[in-house]
Formats: C-alpha cells, sequence, structure tokens
C-alpha cells in the first residue's frame, strides 16, 4: 500500500495470481518430463522385445527373457529354465549363452542416459560346500555382479551402474513354489529418474560432525581451611587470609 500499511484486500495466506501461474507451470514441466521418459523407456522395451524376436541367437530364448514397464523404470528379467539355467550350479559363472545375451542387451542400454540397477535372486534350495558362511545370499550379489561385467563387456557404459545387490531366494517369481527354477534370475532394471534421485539420496553419504569432548566447567582450587597456629608460631600465621577487620579482631 501506498504509504505502508497492511493489504486489507488480501487474506491472509493468499497466492498472488502470478505465483499461481508459475507453480502450475512448474508442475505442468516436472509431468511433462515423466512423460517423456515414460515414452523413451516404452520405445527402449519395444526395441528389446523386436531384437529378441528377430536375432537368432536370442529368439530361442526369448522365453526366459522378460520384459515390462514397472514403478521403478523398464524391467529386464533373464530367468532359468530347468534344463537350461543361465549360470553354472551353485556357481557365478555365466553360460555362454548368457553371456551373449547380456552383451546384446548392454549395447541397447547405451541408447538412453538413464542408469541402472543389477539384482540377483536364487530359488530357496540351501547353498551347499564352498567357503564357510558363504550362502545364497553372496552367490545371488556375485552373480548380479558377473551379469555387470558382461553388460559392460558387451558394449554399456560402466557409469551406467547404479546399484548391484543379491536378494537371495527373499523375493520369489513364483510365490507359489520356491524352489521353481523360475526363481533364479537376474533383473536388470532402466531406472526412471524418480527412483534414481531416490536411490541416490538414500545411499549419498551425510557429512556429519565428529563429536566434541564434552567440556568440564573449571573448577575453582580447593579451598584451604585456615588452622590455628602450631605452638610457638608467630601471632600473624593463623589470620592470614581474613578480612583486616577479622584479623585485627583474632590478633586481640
Amino acid at each position: 500500500l501506498r504509504g505502508g500499511g497492511l493489504d486489507m484486500t488480501r487474506s491472509t495466506g493468499q497466492i498472488k495470481k502470478g505465483d499461481s501461474t508459475k507453480s502450475k507451470q512448474a508442475v505442468s514441466m516436472a509431468e511433462a518430463k515423466k512423460q517423456i521418459e515414460k515414452a523413451k523407456l516404452k520405445e527402449l522395451k519395444e526395441k528389446l522385445q523386436k531384437m529378441v524376436e528377430n536375432d537368432a541367437k536370442l529368439s530361442q530364448f526369448k522365453k526366459q527373457i522378460l520384459i515390462d514397464i514397472t514403478s521403478e523404470g523398464l524391467r529386464i528379467q533373464i530367468i532359468d529354465e530347468q534344463n537350461r539355467p543361465m549360470f553354472d550350479i551353485g556357481r557365478d559363472q555365466l553360460k555362454p549363452y548368457t553371456k551373449e545375451i547380456l552383451h546384446e542387451i548392454g549395447k541397447v542400454l547405451n541408447d538412453v542416459p538413464n542408469r541402472i540397477s543389477l539384482t540377483g535372486h536364487t530359488d530357496a534350495t540351501p547353498y551347499h560346500g564352498g567357503e564357510r558362511g558363504y550362502s545364497n545370499w553372496e552367490l545371488s550379489a556375485d552373480r548380479a555382479n558377473s551379469s555387470r561385467r558382461e553388460l559392460i563387456s558387451g558394449g554399456m557404459e560402466e557409469v551406467k551402474v547404479l546399484r548391484v545387490v543379491g536378494l537371495a531366494s527373499a523375493v520369489p517369481f513364483d510365490k507359489s513354489d520356491l524352489f521353481n527354477p523360475t526363481n533364479r534370475r537376474i533383473a536388470i532394471i532402466v531406472l526412471n529418474k524418480q527412483t534414481e534421485e531416490a536411490l541416490t539420496a538414500e545411499n549419498s553419504a551425510t557429512a556429519t560432525e565428529e563429536p566434541q569432548p564434552e567440556q568440564q566447567p573449571e573448577q575453582s582450587p580447593p579451598h584451604q581451611p585456615q588452622t590455628a597456629p602450631a605452638k610457638g608460631a608467630p601471632a600473624g600465621a593463623a589470620v592470614e587470609g581474613f578480612s583486616p577487620a577479622v584479623q585485627k579482631i583474632l590478633k586481640h
């Protein structure tokens, strides 16, 4: 208002028209980016599906290469079959045909800027042998990492990898049969921006101040009690530390 004072025509919390427009524009831009990214991931999905269908080497594995869109992004799952496992039994060594599958997928993943997550899964069969303490948790993580190496060997940029984890049999593909070979699988997720940012924020190291030692209050020197003068000591020996007035009284 001219001359100062409150604008009585505007209620508390009211947003100016210009502020509201900017807010709507920001929401619209964010939504537009999501839709563009979604369209690109859908396009990548179709490209991968066509590649699997048309490639002579990959087409024989099309029942074992599952591609879908999830809330996290584009998911590519390579699952085991009873007579055609992706890995050597109980090991993280990839079969030659699994390497070929990953090499071909790795080349295509460079078509989008999105980063990826790799997850290894096993069935519920307990792991036997090997080093003490080695279990399906370690095996699934090692298999995911072996897959990462083959994707890069096939041409995928190494910086695209954001996360490599092993989940053992905790998240089964077939919940009705935990021992089904299809539970043994590798999941590659081309992350959407929202999931990527959430993972990055979750795993970012936060700077924390080192705890400082507790400051102890300064202590005054202990009070020295006044004592009577020893026998034969000078008369003023026992009155030191008292005020002049008190000392005068004590001396007399």
